[in-house]
């Protein structure tokens, strides 16, 4: 699966494709088939302050734009990696840039493994949740199990822009308690000010792996191709 996700990014646009890791098992791995790796801390509770560390240790310009691509997205077309750091490009007040796709069903609307989220009228992230949202009032009038509208619902797709300077001062700050009770990364940005573009990504991305049957799905469509 590594290697699907490094070739999906060696196939973007990026300047430079990193995997970096604290696993040497993971690093053993990724060098077989060509990658350069990058060792970090095994503290880092999030990517968000792993590749900040990358940043300080290849010392990166603050200017410039770096793209996380998690390992668990073996189904990443290339041109959304390209869409996103182009999304942050276009707009210089913003700190991080991310896409999302429109919810397709009840039960992915329900799901608390597809992160939903919602923006402003210009596209500024307002917040991310892994509870439904937003929520149609009147499409529940018998209580939550009773919802069967999803209309204008969002899920996020984990891919992020950075800009160097605004990723180390974000991996400077200690969690908060939204990023801590929702268990996602990009609410310590939010609450703390940072502003996250959001658009709608040009493709919609094949399945990420969040669990063991994800893998299955995701293997049987990657050794079918």
């Amino acid at each position: 699966m590594l290697q699907w996700v490094h070739e999906r990014a060696r196939a973007s646009k990026a300047h430079a494709v990193l995997i970096a890791t604290d696993d040497e098992r993971i690093a053993k791995t990724a060098q077989s088939f060509g990658a350069a790796v990058v060792m970090t801390a095994a503290s880092h509770a999030t990517g968000t302050d792993r590749i900040a560390e990358v940043s300080r240790t290849l010392q990166w310009d603050p200017d410039e734009i770096v793209v996380n691509l998690q390992g668990d997205e073996p189904l990443m077309p290339p041109m959304l990696i390209d869409q996103v750091a182009e999304v942050l490009e276009l707009h210089a007040g913003a700190a991080m840039a991310t896409l999302a796709a429109p919810i397709l069903s009840l039960e992915e609307f329900f799901d608390p493994n597809a992160v939903k989220v919602v923006a402003d009228s210009e596209g500024r992230a307002i917040y991310f949740s892994r509870a439904p949202i937003p929520w149609d009032r009147d499409g529940a009038a018998s209580g939550p199990a009773s919802q069967r509208s999803f209309s204008g619902a969002r899920k996020h797709l984990g891919l992020y822009a950075y800009r160097v300077g605004a990723l180390q001062k974000l991996a400077t700050l200690a969690p908060t308690q939204l990023e801590r009770t929702e268990k996602l990364e990009q609410l310590r940005a939010l609450e703390n000010g940072f502003e996250i573009r959001l658009v709608d990504a040009a493709e919609r991305p094949g399945q990420d792996v969040n669990t063991p049957e994800d893998l299955e799905r995701v293997m049987s469509q990657l050794t079918t191709k």
